[in-house]
């Protein structure tokens, strides 16, 4: 009966959603939102912002990964509106990075090792449009990085359904509220992090072999 409880209590945890757990009375001060003057950025999308953060943030050359916004047409999203998946916006992350450290084509296969690109508008037990998967692209040569990596995954086998990634060029990224930022460094005992957040980037550093910050 013990164990039956325990199994049945951790599968309950396990399904709470990176939606369910956030908590607004944490301000977190947040980096810089400024390139400097040897950095460069990009954006990608992969469910909740949570785990993208930590995934870019451990690889060498990072200086920062920025929870917020991106891919909709929302002039002023914030986390309640972008929750309802009426905004068209995804949780994202800005991620800055020094290419004479790391590419822009090692950020591309982290973004894709970090999650199930196969997923439709959804990563593990977070569902919806907010939580889809997207490259965000600022130029051609980044777009057929992009591409390239797609086609190297499909050509592999890895996947037995179609990756379903959105490639599409960047327009806009909106800063999320400071509650989200660094919020798995933070937040070490929420139930999500520890169930959810962590096992994935584990599983993820397991398989992308990176440069890693520590």
């Amino acid at each position: 009966m013990i164990k039956s409880f325990i199994a049945t209590l951790a599968s309950v945890i396990l399904f709470i959603s990176c939606a369910q757990t956030q908590n607004k009375n944490v301000p977190i001060p947040t980096g810089s939102k400024t390139p400097g003057p040897n950095e460069a950025v990009a954006t990608f999308a992969e469910g909740c912002f949570w785990h993208a953060e930590i995934v870019f943030q451990s690889l060498t050359g990072v200086r920062d990964a920025v929870s917020g916004y991106s891919g909709g047409t929302d002039k002023n999203p914030d986390y309640e509106k972008v929750s309802t998946g009426e905004t068209g916006h995804a949780e994202s992350v800005q991620v800055y990075y020094d290419p004479s450290k790391i590419s822009y084509e090692t950020l591309v296969a982290a973004f894709f090792a970090s999650q199930d690109p196969t997923e439709l508008n959804r990563q593990g037990p977070d569902e919806g449009t907010q939580y889809r998967s997207i490259a965000f692209y600022r130029n051609d040569k980044e777009k057929q990085a992009i591409d390239a990596e797609i086609k190297r995954l499909t050509a592999s086998g890895k996947y037995h359904s179609k990756i379903v990634t959105q490639v599409v060029p960047f327009a806009k990224f909106y800063p999320a509220e400071d509650y989200h930022q660094e919020y798995i460094s933070h937040h070490p005992e929420n139930p999500y992090v520890q169930n959810v957040s962590i096992p994935d980037y584990m599983k993820f550093r397991k398989e992308f072999k990176g440069n890693y910050k520590l």
